[in-house]
């Protein structure tokens, strides 16, 4: 079944309008079914720090609207209740600090699906070519709220703002000194912790892969630098 399937099935038991209390009910309505409350979880809060996102830059871009439509795959059927739950984020008058401390909440001790949160949310931001001042700050508050290591926030910056003139060591978590086997070993375990399928096992619906693409071509894209640098 769809996640917009599950998503419309959710919202028609949420009488509520305040979206802050929509992701608090992700957590007691899916209680006895984890990975559909994890996959229904993400979901929701990419929707919500998407739209708290937006309204923190005061513009949304044309790019910014087809991105999230591209990260989001929306079915045109189900597209209504993804338009009803951005617009209830929107409007609703809890900060986005609140919110993301509600996501930090909803995956207690699970920083890989928050990571992929940072992910979507970049992508997102950066899809008109620029990352905006007000972007930046909400990206890296979010970033703090969600408790990411400094260095692990820090690569997944600098592979989204310096593709290609970043640190490809910060950007594959990999450090300088590794000789070429850790290396080797390092990119093999992120080639695998991050196929789709992988992804997908970590509670990231199918309908966001657009996620996973996009950090393979980046480790893909850190990696040749090394492997030209280190003759590998």
């Amino acid at each position: 079944m769809s996640i917009w399937v599950r998503i419309g099935e959710f919202l028609s038991q949420v009488t509520t309008e305040a979206f802050s209390s929509v992701v608090d009910r992700v957590r007691t309505v899916f209680a006895g079914d984890p990975e559909t409350r994890r996959q229904v979880g993400f979901s929701i809060a990419m929707i919500a720090l998407s739209a708290k996102m937006a309204k923190a830059d005061g513009v949304v871009t044309q790019d910014e609207v087809e991105a999230f439509q591209e990260l989001f795959a929306i079915p045109d059927e189900e597209a209504k209740n993804v338009a009803r739950l951005y617009n209830l984020a929107k409007q609703d008058v809890a900060g986005y600090h609140s919110y993301a401390d509600r996501v930090k909440k909803l995956f207690p001790d699970d920083d890989a699906i928050l990571v992929n949160v940072m992910d979507g949310l970049f992508h997102i931001a950066k899809a008109d070519g620029l990352i905006h001042n007000n972007e930046m700050l909400f990206l890296d508050d979010v970033a703090g709220i969600f408790d990411l290591p400094d260095r692990e926030y820090e690569g997944i910056k600098s592979r989204h703002l310096e593709p290609e003139e970043g640190d490809p060591y910060l950007q594959l978590g990999a450090m300088k000194e590794w000789d070429k086997d850790q290396l080797k070993r390092h990119y093999r375990k992120l080639v695998i912790e991050n196929h789709p399928d992988k992804l997908m096992a970590q509670g990231v619906p199918k309908e966001f892969l657009a996620i996973a693409n996009d950090r393979l071509a980046g480790i893909n894209r850190a990696w040749d630098v090394i492997k030209r640098e280190r003759g590998i």
